[in-house]
């Protein structure tokens, strides 16, 4: 039995290792993500030798509404240097099935957004991240952005 117990610790701290993780944070977003709503995560003390992957990472449900999902990003270096983005991703099939990882309701998206960023600058860098999402023929934002119910920040070390 005491065997058993030893290669089932074994195998769950193989499975919660990630090797190639810096940094990764979520933030919860509850009933949906308000236009208002900017959310920054501070990048502290990041390795600045090496290049590094940057994403962004959600999770949205079934009350997701369309295919695609706009973003506007801001990277405000240390020396305050502002570097704005906007970015379109794919977030459904054309059947409506939400894409990402997860086998229930909720489905994980790690999207692109940097692909080996040196962190050059001693410092905090900040990553600010809006949502541009509206509907067709609308002047005006959606006010409440349904069906994603997280947002994060991940970086690692390319593979």
């Amino acid at each position: 039995m005491r065997k058993w117990i030893g290669v089932f610790v074994v195998v769950l701290s193989l499975i919660g290792c990630d090797d190639n993780s810096v940094y990764d944070s979520y933030q919860s977003l509850g009933d949906g993500w308000e236009k208002s709503r900017t959310l920054a995560f501070d990048l502290a003390d990041i390795d600045s030798l090496q290049p590094l992957d940057l994403f962004i990472t959600l999770r949205a449900n079934h009350e997701y509404p369309y295919n695609n999902l706009f973003l506007i990003t801001e990277m405000n270096y240390p020396n305050g240097k502002l570097q704005t983005d906007t970015l379109e991703y794919r977030m459904a099939a054309p059947s409506g099935e939400l894409l990402g990882a997860g086998m229930g309701d909720i489905k994980e998206s790690k999207l692109w957004y940097k692909e080996g960023f040196r962190f050059r600058e001693s410092g905090t860098y900040t990553l600010k991240i809006n949502h541009a999402m509206r509907r067709n023929g609308s002047v005006e934002g959606d006010q409440v952005l349904k069906g994603i119910t997280e947002v994060g920040m991940r970086i690692e070390r390319p593979e």
